[in-house]
């Protein structure tokens, strides 16, 4: 197994907000650190009352904006996988979905708009124990019961979103050109773009970016809400994103910390003002 899949699973349980804050609030009692314990307990407090996610996440939501117009022509669709409850959909025997549901939704009006370019939903299992419940059998099973599947590529075998371009490209038809001149519309939730843009840009593919699935709001005093389970939630996807950000630089699968429009060269992206709607 992967070594760097298999840390950042392992990682990501001890880091994760939830369970680290029970974690030192356990240990904090057994040893009577008073000073810890009302540490978490004011912290678990003040992440009730307010939605601290929104801090994380709104930077990332922000930095790759939806394009003004849709693209003329692309040259393919990607969509990357992890809407899917692959388990449940198993257990139930029909699609299920998770929040990030917007992600497979838009493949309708794509396939609509762009009726003669490939579409490929990459996404296998992120699950180091149960690797048999795959994300895009899922989309598979949904579209085939709307008949929707018949340009439709199933990438199956990715864990993480740097074996989404890799197996992504495996899974083209000869002779296409992931550099491809018009662009290839990436599909993703919106908080997960800079990664997903730096890893297919690294990777060479011409993307361009096409955010859905939106969490955060205005960091305002006046967007608070008293829901732990929501806020600890979104607070960890932030910093989910963040750290995999810093790990996928530090392990050279991006070639920027936090990529951004910016950080695009000119011949890999293709400027919102150049973008022609295809009515």
């Amino acid at each position: 197994m992967d070594l760097f899949f298999l840390l950042s699973k392992v990682f990501w349980v001890l880091a994760n907000p939830g369970n680290f804050l029970a974690l030192l609030l356990l240990i904090s009692l057994l040893f009577g650190w008073r000073k810890i314990t009302g540490l978490v307990v004011f912290s678990l407090l003040l992440i009730t009352f307010y939605p601290m996610g929104n801090l994380l996440l709104q930077p990332l939501e922000k930095r790759f904006p939806q394009p003004q117009q849709m693209p003329a022509d692309v040259a393919g669709i990607i969509v990357l996988g992890g809407a899917e409850e692959a388990e449940l959909s198993s257990v139930w025997q029909q699609p299920q979905f998770n929040m990030a549901a917007e992600r497979d939704m838009a493949i309708l009006p794509l396939l609509q708009r762009y009726k003669d370019v490939p579409v490929v939903l990459t996404g296998g299992s992120g699950s180091v124990t149960k690797p048999e419940f795959r994300g895009a059998d899922v989309l598979q099973s949904w579209l085939q019961s709307q008949q929707l599947d018949n340009r439709v590529i199933y990438e199956r075998n990715s864990r993480n979103t740097f074996e989404n371009a890799i197996y992504s490209h495996d899974s083209l038809p000869a002779g296409s050109d992931i550099a491809d001149a018009e662009g290839w519309l990436l599909v993703t939730s919106a908080f997960h773009m800079p990664r997903s843009m730096g890893i297919f840009q690294n990777q060479g593919w011409n993307v361009i970016p096409y955010p859905v699935d939106y969490y955060s709001k205005p960091v305002t005093v006046e967007n608070w809400r008293a829901d732990l389970g929501r806020n600890l939630f979104e607070l960890g996807i932030g910093m989910r994103e963040w750290l995999g950000l810093s790990a996928y630089y530090l392990t050279e699968k991006t070639a920027v910390l936090f990529p951004s429009p910016e950080s695009v060269p000119a011949s890999e992206i293709t400027p919102a003002s150049e973008i022609t709607r295809n009515d």
